[in-house]
C-alpha cells in the first residue's frame, strides 16, 4: 500500500503518518517512511535517530552526480530521468522494518522550477511509488503536485488531516481539487483533535463529497512525547488501535473503488 498524508500546517498530519507507519511495521511490513515536509519532524514522531540524514535536496554534489548540473541551476542542460533506484538503501536510516528518508524541500509542479534537485526528488519519489515493493507512507505538505501526474496514479490512497476549523476545511477542499487534476481517484479524509461527537459532525458536514474514515482524539500527547523525545505511539500506545482502524478502512474502500 502507498499512502500519502497531507493537509493544513499543523492539523497532526506528521503524528497520522507515524501511526500508520508503526502499524504496518508492527505487522512485520517493510515500510519506506518518505519526509517530504520541509518541517521535517517524522523522524522525531517516530523515536528515530535521523541525526546524520542529511535532507536529500541539500545533498548538493550527489544531485550534481546524478543529474550532471549543480543544484540552483536554471536553465542548464541535465538528465530528467536520473539514477535513484539504489537511493532508498544509500539515503535512509532503518529502525525495525522501517526505512526513513528525508527528502527536504520538493519544489511544487505548478512553481514553474525546473531544476536538477527537484528533478532528482521527483525521480526518486516516482521509483519509491511506483518501483518498489515496500508499503510506502509519505508526510506531505498541504500541496499534492510536486509528486506529478504519473507519481500520483501510483499512489493508493491520500489521506487528509483536517481539525474543526473552518481553515482546515479549506485547505482539505484545496486539496481535493489538487488531487483531481492528477487524477487521483481515492482520497479520504481523517479528523484530528476530536473533542466529542460535535467535532466529528462538523467535519463530516462540511466535507460531504469526501470519504471520513476515522477520528484522532484532541490530546497533550504529542506535545508530552515531543518533550521527551518519545513517540506519540509510546506514550499512548491506544493511538495505535485507531491506526489500524484507518488502514482497514481505507483498505475496504480501495475494494469497492
Amino acid at each position: 500500500m502507498k499512502i500519502a498524508v497531507s493537509g493544513k500546517g499543523g492539523v497532526g498530519k506528521t503524528t497520522l503518518a507515524s501511526l500508520l507507519i508503526k502499524c504496518l511495521d508492527i505487522e512485520g511490513k517493510s515500510v519506506i517512511a518518505i519526509d517530504a515536509d520541509p518541517d521535517a519532524n517524522l523522524a522525531h514522531a517516530l523515536a528515530i535517530d535521523a541525526s546524520k540524514l542529511v535532507p536529500i535536496a541539500m545533498m548538493k554534489e550527489l544531485i550534481e552526480e546524478r543529474t550532471g548540473a549543480k543544484p540552483g541551476t536554471i536553465g542548464a542542460f541535465f538528465k530528467m530521468n536520473p539514477t535513484v533506484d539504489d537511493l532508498p538503501e544509500k539515503l535512509s536510516v532503518k529502525k525495525d522494518n522501517i526505512k526513513l528518508m528525508v527528502m527536504g524541500g520538493v519544489k511544487a509542479g505548478d512553481s514553474g522550477c525546473v531544476c536538477p534537485e527537484s528533478v532528482l526528488l521527483k525521480q526518486l519519489l516516482r521509483h519509491i511509488v511506483l518501483k518498489r515493493d515496500e508499503a510506502v507512507v509519505m508526510d506531505m505538505e498541504a500541496g499534492l503536485e510536486h509528486l506529478g501526474r504519473g507519481t500520483s496514479k501510483g499512489v493508493d490512497f491520500f489521506i487528509v488531516v483536517v481539525e474543526p476549523g473552518k481553515r482546515s476545511i479549506e485547505t482539505a477542499i484545496s486539496i481535493k481539487r489538487i488531487a483531481a487534476d492528477l487524477g487521483v481517484e481515492n482520497l479520504a479524509v481523517v479528523g484530528n483533535k476530536i473533542r466529542n461527537i460535535q467535532d466529528e459532525k462538523f467535519i463530516i458536514d462540511s466535507l460531504p463529497e469526501m470519504n471520513v474514515v476515522g477520528f484522532l482524539p484532541f490530546t497533550t500527547v504529542a506535545i508530552e512525547a515531543d518533550m521527551l523525545g518519545q513517540a506519540v505511539f509510546e506514550r499512548e500506545p491506544e493511538l495505535l488501535n485507531l491506526g489500524n482502524i484507518i488502514l482497514k478502512s481505507i483498505g475496504l474502500i480501495s475494494k469497492k473503488g
